[in-house]
């Protein structure tokens, strides 16, 4: 018995961090697509947010099925409902990424307002993020957990620095005010992004300590 539960659990696991791998693809695709003013590679993002939809409603219709026939308790329990909350996120995150993706397809139809240097560093970092919170799932590491939350801050940090270079250029130049919009329509989807892969690390904390994690900006 305790064999096949453990048997369904790895199961979760190993496609939660299927379904976060593919995040990280569509993150990493659609901040080429605008850096390189590629549509093909856009175009190619949207399309693989419904990969992430379906595989968010076959993981969640697998936990509940875990829960239905094996009836766990304590810590087995807590990762079920990590899973199945943390699925919200990273379908969310996927969301966001797509939401990049089209705003780079808007983009590249016309020369870019300057040379992209801060918003493709906030896909690095978001890249970084799930990489992190990869290997946290799965080693199950509390450490590396807390260092996405650590690394959401500096997401933070890039986004407000975007935001401030942008409102400068359509101050100075009122033609530039479109395009800047849609930049930092493109610098808040990293940052929400961002906000779900935070939300995901908490759950992990959860999960790992049975500690309810809040980072110190969601208190209020």
């Amino acid at each position: 018995m305790r064999e096949s539960l453990d048997r369904a659990l790895e199961g979760l696991v190993s496609e939660t961090l299927r379904m976060l791998s593919l995040v990280r693809e569509m993150t990493e695709k659609a901040t080429e697509a605008l850096v390189e003013g590629d549509a093909a590679k856009a175009q190619a993002v949207i399309a693989q947010d419904k990969e992430v939809d379906a595989l968010e409603l076959k993981v969640e219709d697998e936990a509940i099925k875990v829960i239905a026939r094996h009836q766990p308790v304590a810590r087995d329990l807590r990762l079920i409902f990590t899973v199945i909350k943390g699925l919200t996120d990273l379908e969310r995150a996927g969301d966001y990424a797509m939401h990049v993706a089209e705003d780079a397809l808007l983009l590249s139809k016309e020369p870019p307002l300057k040379r992209y240097v801060t918003l493709p560093e906030m896909g690095r970092r978001l890249q970084e993020m799930m990489d992190v919170l990869s290997k946290a799932v799965a080693e199950r590491d509390v450490a590396l957990a807390r260092k996405v939350l650590e690394l959401d801050d500096a997401v933070d940090g890039l986004y407000e620095e975007v935001t401030r270079e942008l409102i400068t250029y359509m101050m100075e130049d009122p033609r530039t005010i479109t395009k800047a919009l849609t930049l930092m329509r493109v610098a808040r989807s990293y940052e929400r992004l961002g906000d779900h892969l935070e939300n995901v690390a908490e759950r992990v904390i959860y999960w790992l300590t049975g500690e309810v994690y809040k980072a110190p900006e969601d208190a209020y």
